[in-house]
């Protein structure tokens, strides 16, 4: 037998009975789930320095255990001294079993991690049942050594659902983990 993480194994078990519970579902296949997690992260002072893009690398890989690849600009902007194809930023796209652990981390060890945590906040869905949220500190989440921290930046997660709604996305979310503020 293979090893299923916590929250897939939760998914298939519990939520998906809650959720068509919920909203009513008629069909198996319409129950919403999480496709992909993304992490993201603009480096916008690697225009002057190069290596800044090898540590957000370092990071966001020491983060989801995944490689991290960078985001290349689309176009010159004279004023940042930007140039097309010059890397200004680096993300992951996270699937399947790793993206149920780092989720898994990120509720259980990360999240309670940060200063004055009351909940995240649910105003950042997008309309298409995805869900957007920002986070200021990368030394939040155990795996980055803070000693070797040279600069503290945040990051951004994209949570990417197959719910056709906010609502849906949101209560997929929550039977997932996810600490919404009470509104």
């Amino acid at each position: 037998m293979s090893y299923i993480p916590r929250l897939k194994e939760e998914y298939k078990e519990r939520i998906t009975g809650s959720l068509k519970e919920e909203f009513g579902y008629s069909n198996v296949m319409e129950i919403p789930k999480l496709e992909k997690i993304v992490l993201s992260r603009g480096v916008g002072a690697a225009v002057a320095d190069k290596k800044l893009i090898d540590y957000a690398m370092e990071e966001l890989t020491a983060i989801t255990g995944q490689k991290a690849v960078a985001t290349l600009s689309k176009k010159d902007i004279a004023a940042f001294k930007l140039r097309k194809g010059m890397p200004i930023g680096v993300k992951v796209t996270l699937r399947g079993e790793r993206m149920y652990e780092f989720l898994d981390r990120l509720i259980t060890v990360a999240l309670p991690r940060v200063r004055d945590f009351q909940g995240i906040k649910s105003g950042g869905f997008d309309g298409r049942g995805n869900y957007n949220l920002g986070i200021t500190e990368q030394i939040i989440f155990p795996e980055i050594n803070i000693d070797k921290v040279n600069k503290i930046s945040g990051m951004d997660i994209t949570f990417v659902t197959s719910a056709k709604t906010d609502k849906e996305a949101k209560s997929l979310l929550t039977e997932l983990g996810l600490p919404f503020k009470k509104d």
